[in-house]
Order: C-alpha cells, then sequence, then structure tokens
C-alpha cells in the first residue's frame, strides 16, 4: 500500500485533480518528452558522433604512411625558447612515391637541419604529403571529446525547445487568465480609485 501512495505521489501531475487545467497535462507531457529526448537522444548522438569520429580517425592511420625524404636546403638555426619547445618551419622536401616517382614540396621540419638531411614525411595514398595521422590514444580521446560535445549540444537544443514550448504554454496561460480577469473583475462589488 505504501509503495502505490509514493507512485502515485511521484505521478502528482497526471493524477485527478479538480484544479488541474489542460495545460498542467499538456506541461508534464513536454517536460517528460524533453527529458526522455536529453537521456535517449543525448546519449545516441554521443555514441554516433565518437564512432564516425573513430572511424575517420583509423581511416587516416590506414590511408596515411611514413616516408624518407631529403631536404632540399638548409633550415635556419632554432631559436631559444623556454620549454624545449621544437622550431618547425616549411622547408621543400623531395620523396619517392611507392611507384618510384619522385615528388617535391613543402612540409614542417625542424630548424637548424642542412640540405641532403634525412627528414619523415607522412604521404597518403596518392603520395601527396599530409600530416601525420592521430595515435590511436589520441584518437580515441578527440573521438571521445568530440561525442561529448555533440551530446552538450544535443541536450542544449533539446532543453531550449522544451523551454521554448513551455515559455509559449506560460504565455497562453497569462492571456487566458487576462480574458477571465475582464470577465470576472467588473462583477465584483465596489472598485478602489
Amino acid at each position: 500500500m505504501g509503495r502505490n501512495r509514493r507512485l502515485k505521489k511521484r505521478l502528482w501531475r497526471l493524477r485527478s485533480n479538480p484544479l488541474r487545467r489542460h495545460d498542467d497535462i499538456v506541461e508534464a507531457w513536454i517536460v517528460l518528452v524533453m527529458w526522455t529526448v536529453v537521456l535517449v537522444g543525448g546519449a545516441l548522438s554521443g555514441l554516433v558522433t565518437f564512432h564516425a569520429a573513430d572511424e575517420v580517425f583509423s581511416a587516416q592511420r590506414t590511408e596515411r604512411h611514413s616516408v624518407q625524404a631529403v631536404l632540399l636546403a638548409d633550415t635556419p638555426s632554432p631559436s631559444s625558447t623556454v620549454g624545449g619547445a621544437r622550431d618547425l618551419i616549411k622547408a621543400e622536401v623531395r620523396w619517392t612515391t611507392a611507384d618510384g616517382t619522385r615528388r617535391t614540396g613543402s612540409t614542417l621540419v625542424e630548424t637548424g637541419k642542412k640540405a641532403g638531411s634525412k627528414v619523415v614525411v607522412w604521404v597518403n595514398a596518392a603520395g601527396n604529403l599530409t600530416y601525420e595521422p592521430p595515435s590511436r590514444t589520441d584518437a580515441t580521446l578527440e573521438s571521445a571529446v568530440l561525442g561529448l560535445i555533440a551530446t552538450v549540444a544535443f541536450t542544449g537544443l533539446a532543453i531550449g525547445t522544451g523551454a521554448a514550448a513551455r515559455y509559449r504554454l506560460d504565455q497562453r496561460r497569462i492571456d487566458s487568465w487576462d480574458t477571465e480577469w475582464k470577465l470576472v473583475g467588473p462583477s465584483w462589488g465596489r472598485k478602489t480609485s
């Protein structure tokens, strides 16, 4: 018996009440649908985004590979930086593709290298220069962050839509109260001046 009372108390908006208006039921359904969409839709959007990003990063790791390239010109000496950060500069390099074709292009290399030095560059399946793909750990972390961003964005959109619907419902209630007040107000006896 006590369990039924608790359930009834939790579902207070849906129970019969002479003061309950139709708008109260509509608002209860809006809130219920909004939170269902937030929980289910937010989780789904996060998971879908995570898996899509993870597939893209996996495809990048499969397609891209590193090759040895030769630096064509000297790079300036490194500037003194605090914290030991690497100085990178854009420089011309030459590499050989898998089919034996020699190519030339510019990419970021460390400063302080002499012409003819060997550098590692990343190329795609077509043999064009590209960036190093993220490692499996970095890709998982970035996919998780993108999934979290998608979840937060979807949740914000759902809550904003629910808030807009409830705002419109409140405006409708205020208009209804105004109409009722105009009908009832004059029938009251005396008015203050």
